[in-house]
């Protein structure tokens, strides 16, 4: 933060984008899709993966305050962009619904894991793939 907030958390996306792409690596055997629909009290929040190695990023989602503590709520949406291009992943999320700010954000963010840990997840039936192409690129 010594910076300032919208350069820390660009960073922190970019790099944890970076650790996903390493951690899937080729993709032989992940589900490469993932997804969810999470409640956080009033709020409800869609989010959609595909790690298919080629970024894109759609968001649609507003705010009622223009900060959570001390997190602008505008960077919430530079952060999982870093993170959907430094990791090659088609990512979407969308607030469904929601009043509370905080709910909001924490559902973005735990619906983004949850549809990460589907699509990272290894699948003992995939043998090579989930490509028609034969590479995820």
């Amino acid at each position: 933060l010594s910076v300032d907030g919208h350069h820390t958390v660009e960073d922190t996306g970019i790099v944890i984008g970076s650790a996903i792409a390493k951690a899937v690596g080729d993709k032989k055997g992940i589900r490469r899709y993932g997804q969810r629909i999470l409640p956080m009290d009033d709020a409800l929040v869609l989010c959609a993966i595909d790690l298919c190695g080629r970024p894109y990023f759609a968001y649609d989602a507003s705010f009622n305050t223009e900060r959570i503590g001390y997190l602008d709520t505008e960077l919430i949406h530079e952060f999982f962009y870093a993170i959907s291009y430094s990791a090659g992943m088609n990512l979407h999320i969308k607030a469904l619904s929601g009043i509370n700010s905080h709910h909001i954000a924490e559902a973005m963010f735990k619906a983004f894991a949850k549809a990460l840990d589907e699509a990272s997840g290894f699948d003992e039936r995939i043998k090579d793939v989930l490509s028609t192409k034969g590479t995820l690129a």
